[in-house]
């Protein structure tokens, strides 16, 4: 009988510089990826939280679509309005399916010349060859497979960014724009996943771990793992691809319906359409809401959800621990007449239901640029 052989993990262009900085290094979406650094998840949380925070995600897909038809083809594949993006601006979105579940979620940016587009890095090879069969024959598309992307987010990453590319000063939330970061040109966003003001810098890959070095030095500036990129995220109230969304949730059900805009909504014309549109106009069975247990024990995923005489009615998708508010915060789906905010719900820890009420999400306020 055969060992099993060990799967190799992909290295992102940072690995070295994560090993020397002391991260902790874990198998993530077929990457080895930091969970942490010597300072600790809490310690990276928070400083993200006060000053800014640099995530290596260049795990993450990254694709150019060329042509001037990639706008509306990529319409017959999200609901999002990407035809009525202006040049410089950036829309969150879904690949949604025919029975209306969630693909994935990305972002799409009008980069002038194309459509710069950001995918989840567990579903990267599955979007890429959604888009060659979907739309290859009427768009040119590019996997950017030599570029890495970081992620400098907080408070103070603005003015970091100003140090090091003034023109960044311009620049609104969910825009972007080319920037020049210690010589090296870059793609960067003014966006991310934390719920803080920040940028997502593209960068070819050669010269990743230069910039990311430049951007260390920086005063206000600590390297962020994975496991705080999770707990920020989730304060935040955003959906982890896999966890809070998959192709079992509607965009409806999941609480995205800010994501359809209005000619979307008029004119259908994506997967899944009649079911989402519908759910949008009766309501869906099901809500995604946000959830404080009580006391310190927090619910992680796939908790039961009961009522007060103990019939489950959902399931925690996301759950742990907000160091920004000291207590345990879950999110999860609940039967829509659970959903309100107070209303009282238990989650079923080891055997027992222990009390928990339904909250507003986000858990902490955004603090987004406007």
């Amino acid at each position: 009988m055969t060992e099993p052989q060990a799967t190799t993990l992909f290295e992102t262009p940072l690995g070295d510089l994560h090993r020397e900085l002391g991260a902790r290094m874990v198998p993530f979406a077929g990457y080895a990826m930091p969970v942490q650094y010597p300072a600790g998840i809490i310690a990276e949380h928070r400083h993200t939280r006060e000053h800014a925070g640099l995530f290596d995600v260049s795990h993450m897909g990254q694709v150019a679509l060329r042509g001037p038809q990639a706008a509306r083809a990529l319409e017959t594949m999200v609901p999002g309005d990407v035809a009525g993006l202006e040049a410089g601006r950036q829309r969150y979105t879904l690949f949604t399916n025919p029975s209306g579940g969630i693909l994935d979620d990305l972002m799409v940016t009008n980069a002038g010349d194309h459509l710069f587009v950001v995918v989840n890095a567990g579903c990267k090879q599955a979007d890429i060859e959604h888009l060659i069969v979907s739309i290859g024959g009427r768009v040119g598309i590019e996997v950017l497979a030599d570029r890495a992307l970081l992620a400098l987010q907080g408070p103070e990453a603005a003015a970091v960014m100003e140090r090091l590319a003034p023109a960044s000063a311009a620049m609104g939330f969910m825009s972007g724009r080319d920037l020049d970061i210690a010589g090296v040109a870059c793609f960067v966003t003014r966006s991310g996943y934390t719920g803080e003001d920040g940028f997502e810098i593209s960068v070819p890959a050669n010269r990743a771990e230069a910039v990311a070095r430049v951007l260390l030095a920086q005063s206000e500036v600590a390297p962020v793992g994975l496991g705080a990129r999770d707990s920020l995220r989730l304060e935040a109230g955003l959906c982890l691809y896999g966890s809070d969304i998959d192709t079992t949730t509607t965009p409806i059900e999941a609480g995205l319906a800010w994501t359809i805009g209005k000619r979307r909504r008029a004119e259908g014309g994506f997967p899944g359409a009649e079911i989402i549109l519908g759910q949008l106009r009766d309501g869906p069975a099901r809500r995604r809401v946000g959830i404080r247990p009580e006391g310190k024990a927090p619910a992680r995923a796939h908790t039961d959800i009961v009522d007060a005489v103990g019939r489950k009615i959902g399931e925690v998708t996301s759950g742990g621990f907000g160091p920004s508010l000291d207590a345990p915060i879950a999110m999860g789906f609940v039967e829509t007449a659970f959903a309100q905010p107070g209303s009282e719900l238990g989650l079923m820890v080891r055997g027992t239901a222990r009390p928990a009420r339904v909250v507003p999400l986000p858990f902490v306020p955004h603090r987004y640029r406007k």
